[in-house]
């Protein structure tokens, strides 16, 4: 196929979706799901408390970059949007979702709730004896932990954490010292419950589901903290800040110590969103936007609770099955009790959350007690509290084992919890690396060493998510346990390479960021172009969660144009532009978004009837292909091979009910089944065999 003449040049802005717009419309597909009459009530809640946390997230990491980017004046990306032009466009869309949310919130699912006896109450909504009981609790519960400061030259501004709780309090009158009160800030203490549940009429709290926020209590009886005074009005709010971590790794001796330092100031770094309630007089607004060295474009002024997400809570103190998802067991593998002659005679793929994370469990378990292992290594990126992987690798130091664990130290929100586990390990005589210096260490690697007879054979895990029992219930991931040879070497290496001082490794199954993935997959994509031009079928079907890298974009273009065919499941951000006369008219982007979070990577290239077909830890991302340790494993079982095609990729393919369809104008569509056709849901499909 010849690319027609009036095709723009690749490198052209109006080819690339803006990366941060696009995850924002991410969250719009997120509380889609909250407004789906079909998704079970409770469900519903939590993820419209999933599209708040998302959009805290989007601030704290993506809005803090752009707005760093605009101070330092930097140039606008490949989509050709100023930093400027972006912040204002990123207030415009995430003021649209917040308006969203709160009218889910009001006129949907808490109507829905109350029809259910869970009762959501305004204050107007309190009965006598309910406010008579929610001071007596203000009285003895709250009170005594807030601090209310005066702001004056004795009292300046005072510190504000990220994301708190806050009432700035309009007051009327004079003080005991004859001070004249005007303004106070009342912050909530983190230690104080969001969401308060009220007692029935006998008192019985457990068995009562009237809640009411804490923000309506603060507002309510905030007179009580400043006797002899008039309020005047009591308005909350909160203040979102950048959380991105900087270390010059480069600049600083040990990096666990230059980590703790910075945690210490997390919560207070520079502000990028403050979020008020709507009847704050625009003078209060701007000493707060002064105070915090905000524009208004910085503001969301807000008609309900400014922490919407606390709500989440009421998800987990009300216990009613029936507005829930329905429970499933997930599959558990057979011959467990021997994992490393199960993994011997053949190689085992593992489809979470639908099959056990269990066996993961089992592997390093057995590995810890079994006095023919010899070596344990791992990578961590995200355990979870009191992960029993941390306890088993532990247990194996105890038992005389060599253990090594590459502890990623800047995972993301997690930084605090793996020094601490790091901590651990290295208390227990484990042998702990923090990675490489400026590369995040992201691949989900486990390799186990272990005499059989006169040989040593390699066991490995690998896999597209985290080592964490609680994801592994909740995210969409692949495992695969293998001990193939070239597989196990080219782990070793990897661990070789981390651990100590190595130049780049060959290897002969696995894909490497930040040296041989990057290329990997553009000369996967470039060969199915070849096959394209050659008249040979071709085709590329590749899911991951977010996609942003030019390289790859301008590939993917160049494939469409000689006639590949190329489905792309892309769940969050996606920066290609489908659809585009001449360019991608032969690319297709669908987003899913179901009960499950869609978390795995798979890559399958056609190459004329002899496919390739990886899974990989990693996106197809600047971060991760350019500046990040991931990998990218083949499945090389053909019977595993066909499942991973099956079940990660035709079936999201075949979704008609939680798939989201990319338009050109950057836009998604809802997919719907075409008439005569069955309802079909990815997720759904993977569960039946366990309800049956």
């Amino acid at each position: 196929m010849t690319t027609p003449s009036h095709a723009p040049s690749l490198h052209h802005a109006s080819l690339y979706i803006n990366r941060e717009l696009s995850q924002l419309d991410f969250n719009f597909r997120v509380l889609a799901q909250a407004q789906d009459p079909a998704v079970p009530l409770l469900e519903r809640l939590r993820f419209l408390c999933i599209s708040c946390t998302n959009l805290d997230e989007f601030f704290e990491i993506r809005g803090g970059s752009v707005r760093h980017a605009q101070e330092l004046g930097l140039p606008a990306a490949a989509d050709g949007l100023a930093p400027a032009t972006l912040l204002s466009r990123i207030h415009d869309r995430a003021a649209e979702l917040v308006q969203a949310q709160y009218q889910c919130f009001y006129d949907e699912l808490r109507p829905a709730l109350a029809k259910e006896g869970i009762r959501l109450l305004q204050r107007e909504q309190w009965t006598p004896e309910q406010s008579d009981w929610l001071r007596t609790h203000f009285r003895n519960e709250i009170m005594p932990v807030l601090s209310p400061l005066a702001l004056d030259p004795a009292h300046p501004f005072p510190k504000i954490l990220n994301k708190s709780l806050n009432v700035v309090v309009l007051l009327e009158g004079r003080d005991a010292f004859g001070r004249e009160g005007h303004l106070a800030i009342v912050r909530a203490p983190r230690s104080l419950p969001r969401i308060i549940r009220l007692p029935d009429a006998d008192g019985d709290g457990d068995a009562c589901h009237d809640f009411v926020f804490l923000s309506s209590v603060l507002s309510a009886f905030v007179s009580e903290l400043f006797p002899g005074m008039t309020v005047k009005g009591a308005h909350q709010f909160r203040v979102t800040r950048n959380s991105e971590l900087i270390v010059d790794e480069d600049d600083v001796d040990n990096l666990a110590l230059a980590l703790r330092d910075e945690l210490l100031g997390r919560g207070y770094l520079r502000a990028v969103r403050l979020e008020i309630d709507e009847r704050c007089p625009p003078e209060i607004v701007r000493i707060l936007l002064d105070n915090f060295e905000l524009t208004e474009n910085a503001v969301y002024r807000i008609n309900g609770p400014v922490n919407l997400n606390r709500v989440v809570q009421v998800c987990d103190m009300v216990q009613r099955p029936d507005l829930r998802f329905r429970a499933f067991q997930p599959r558990m593998l057979r011959e467990m009790d021997a994992m490393f002659d199960s993994i011997r005679q053949g190689d085992v793929l593992l489809h979470h959350p639908f099959d056990a994370f269990t066996p993961v469990l089992e592997l390093i378990r057995q590995a810890a007690e079994d006095p023919s292992v010899l070596a344990i290594k791992q990578t961590l990126y995200r355990t979870g509290k009191d992960s029993p992987i941390v306890e088993q690798l532990v247990q194996a130091a105890r038992n005389g084992k060599d253990v090594t664990v590459v502890v990623e130290l800047r995972a993301r929100f997690d930084e605090e919890a793996n020094l601490g586990l790091a901590d651990r390990l290295q208390d227990a005589g484990v042998q702990v690396v923090y990675g490489v210096v400026g590369y995040k260490t992201h691949a989900k690697m486990l390799l186990i060493v272990r005499r059989e007879g006169e040989l040593l054979r390699r066991y490995v895990h690998l896999g597209t998510g985290n080592y964490h029992s609680g994801t592994a219930r909740a995210y969409t991931d692949f495992s695969l346990m293998t001990a193939d040879p070239d597989i196990g070497n080219d782990v070793h290496l990897l661990f070789q390479q981390l651990s100590g001082l190595a130049a780049p490794l060959k290897l002969e199954r696995l894909l490497q960021s930040p040296f041989t993935l990057h290329s990997g997959v553009l000369e996967r994509i470039a060969r199915e172009a070849a096959h394209a031009h050659a008249g040979k079928p071709a085709r590329i079907i590749a899911k991951m969660n977010a996609l942003n890298e030019p390289a790859v974009i301008r590939a993917l273009y160049a494939a469409s144009q000689a006639g590949v065919q190329i489905d792309l499941i892309v769940r969050g951000a996606c920066a290609l532009r489908p659809g585009i006369a001449g360019v991608s008219d032969n690319i297709r982007v669908r987003s899913v978004v179901g009960r499950f979070l869609e978390h795995h990577r798979v890559w399958w290239f056609g190459n004329d009837g002899t496919p390739d077909l990886f899974c990989s830890s990693a996106d197809w991302l600047e971060r991760n292909l350019l500046r990040r340790v991931e990998t990218a494993f083949p499945i090389l079982d053909p019977a595993c091979a066909r499942r991973v095609h099956r079940e990660g990729l035709l079936n999201y393919l075949d979704d008609n009910q939680n798939a989201w369809e990319l338009q050109a104008d950057g836009r998604y569509a809802k997919c719907t089944p075409d008439e005569g056709k069955t309802p079909f849901s990815a997720q759904l499909s993977l569960l039946d065999d366990l309800y049956a």
